[in-house]
């Protein structure tokens, strides 16, 4: 059994005892979060797509911890023009583990 979660701007597929990277939530570490935005529900032949949502569905995960991301180099440069700038960012995230999923 496998779902499509929306979480933070961005799809994922999801498993029960898979662990998830996402945008940062507001919880706290090791507390139990249910998400309510499920796109899809599939468990074998059985497929439940909804519009957008899936009408009473979700998933039950668990906050394992709160972190930054590898950094990304932003580099742009014109030739010829003298011009040069170098930016890096790192982006915050929550590692979730999914526990359930409720149809």
């Amino acid at each position: 059994m496998y779902a499509v979660i929306r979480t933070g701007g961005k799809q994922y597929k999801v498993a029960a005892g898979g662990k998830l990277k996402v945008e940062t939530l507001t919880a706290e570490v090791g507390s139990e979060i249910t998400i309510d935005d499920v796109l899809m529900v599939a468990d074998g032949d059985n497929i439940k797509i909804g519009a957008p949502v899936v009408a009473g569905a979700s998933v039950k995960a668990t906050v394992l911890s709160h972190g930054r991301g590898e950094k990304v180099m932003i580099f742009k440069m014109r030739r010829r023009k003298h011009y040069r700038k170098t930016q890096g960012h790192r982006q915050n995230y929550t590692e979730i583990r999914i526990d359930g999923i409720s149809a």
